[in-house]
């Protein structure tokens, strides 16, 4: 219980005995020929007695459910109290949680929306990054396959070349090819000169004019053969014997060629005239026609092959090296992206504990708050059932205080019985208060007292009976009233005690 508590009962107690002791010491000893307050009512001393005692009895079991309402109001209001402290202590609790788990949920929200909006950037940052690298990839791929395409072609073009090469290495060192003299009235006749070419060929050699130079094997005749020229041009005569030489003009290829030739007999016959004729070497020289032109373009397609191998090489370093650039950016992105994931599960877990630190001690002050409620319904029903208790003890004193206000009519033989019998009852019911009030004053030294009643049996009234003074069967009542105030004084004292013994011990403790 706690401090506050026991002051009020030590104060309670004190004051109540004080009263009722000043009240008891001061009371004037009613009259008589006093009117009571109470109703008066005229019985037999047996018939008082009886409701004496019934009231009294009321009064004793009153006081007990005083006593036992006091004890419950006092256990409720000390479970209230602690109910109200755990509260409060629940409620600073959760204030204070709530201030710093408050900042806390916010800055682990805002940690969590931050390292999420992290993640959706890295993961779309490596979403892109891996694109990049596949299609970089490709493009490597793409590339390597054209360099290989490059080499391929650049190992066609280079054998074309090759063989245009030969072709016309082979035109240009000559080649030996069929030649007859013919006349040239009449193709299909040999020409007069044909006798000195006996080996009927022709070496044919392809210039890199494109022109192709024809030399004609003269095997005997060259005392005759003085002149032969083509379209107004001399033939070059090389002697390779004494009577032999090779006779070489240059021409376009063709298949044939009119030669103009003088021939000199009269050395030998001269009767026989010098000779002129014109006579028509058929030699197919066409066969080196476009040699030069092939050889061209294949010279040209291999440069263009070569350029082609040299780009898509370069294409293919470039390629290359993006890829890998691609590929190291896709690794970077995903440790970013891991990196990420790892903050933001972090900081969705702290905002979870975060948010359950709040919600936990939510959870208590609501529990203490509930607790709290219970607490103050078990003290409200206490309260009533105290009300109730001291509303019961009100009533049984108010009938007891009717019962001994009774007068009770007898004969004036046993007047002086029926006063001692109401000194001895009002003894008794002095006594039976003490007892009820120190009931109550114990009770209250360890129970919380917001309402301490006293049941004090009332000061009996005597008034004068109605019977006329002349009658010899009524008598009057002692007028004096001091058979109650000894009783009346031992009560008080009793109370005074109950009181100042608490203050004395509280002071001394």
């Amino acid at each position: 219980m706690t401090s506050h508590v026991k002051n009020t009962l030590v104060t309670t107690a004190a004051i109540a005995g004080a009263l009722a002791a000043t009240t008891l010491f001061n009371t004037t000893t009613v009259k008589a020929d006093t009117t009571s307050s109470a109703p008066v009512t005229t019985t037999t001393s047996a018939t008082k007695d009886t409701a004496i005692a019934s009231a009294q009895a009321k009064v004793n079991s009153a006081s007990a459910a005083v006593v036992s309402a006091q004890a419950a109001y006092g256990s409720a209001s000390t479970a209230a109290f602690d109910a109200a402290a755990k509260t409060a202590a629940a409620s600073a609790s959760a204030a204070a949680t709530s201030a710093a788990t408050s900042s806390a949920v916010a800055n682990a929200q805002a940690a969590a929306d931050s390292a999420a909006t992290a993640k959706s950037t890295a993961d779309a940052n490596l979403a892109k990054a891996q694109s990049n690298a596949a299609a970089t990839s490709r493009a490597k791929s793409m590339t390597s396959a054209a360099v290989v395409s490059a080499q391929s072609a650049v190992a066609s073009a280079s054998a074309k070349a090759s063989d245009a090469d030969s072709a016309v290495a082979s035109a240009e060192a000559g080649q030996t090819v069929t030649a007859n003299l013919m006349k040239s009235d009449d193709p299909t006749q040999a020409s007069a000169a044909q006798q000195y070419f006996a080996t009927k060929t022709a070496i044919v050699k392809l210039l890199p004019s494109g022109q192709v130079q024809i030399t004609i094997p003269l095997t005997s005749g060259l005392k005759f053969l003085k002149e032969v020229s083509y379209n107004g041009v001399d033939a070059t005569f090389t002697k390779t014997g004494d009577d032999s030489a090779k006779i070489t003009f240059t021409a376009d290829p063709a298949t044939s060629y009119t030669l103009a030739m003088t021939m000199d007999i009269t050395s030998v016959m001269p009767f026989m005239p010098i000779m002129h004729e014109k006579a028509l070497l058929a030699v197919d020289t066409t066969i080196f026609n476009g040699l030069l032109a092939a050889k061209s373009d294949a010279d040209a397609a291999l440069t263009s092959a070569q350029a082609a191998l040299s780009t898509a090489k370069i294409n293919a370093a470039s390629a290359a090296q993006v890829a890998s650039n691609a590929a190291s950016a896709a690794t970077a992105a995903a440790t970013v992206a891991s990196d990420a994931s790892v903050v933001a599960t972090s900081a969705a877990t702290n905002l979870t504990s975060a948010q359950a630190a709040n919600s936990t001690a939510q959870a208590a002050l609501t529990s203490a708050q509930a607790a709290q409620s219970a607490a103050d319904a078990v003290l409200a029903t206490a309260k009533a059932n105290l009300d109730s208790a001291n509303a019961a003890l009100t009533s049984a004193q108010a009938e007891l205080k009717s019962a001994q206000n009774i007068v009770v009519v007898t004969p004036a033989s046993s007047a002086a019985s029926s006063a001692s019998s109401a000194t001895s009852s009002a003894t008794n019911s002095a006594a039976s208060a003490a007892t009820a009030t120190s009931n109550v004053a114990s009770s209250a030294s360890t129970t919380t007292v917001t309402s301490a009643v006293v049941a004090t049996p009332a000061t009996t009234k005597k008034a004068t009976s109605s019977t006329p003074a002349s009658s010899t069967t009524a008598k009057t009542l002692p007028q004096t009233g001091n058979e109650n105030q000894s009783a009346l004084v031992a009560l008080g004292l009793a109370i005074l005690t109950l009181g100042i013994y608490p203050m004395m011990k509280r002071k001394h403790a």
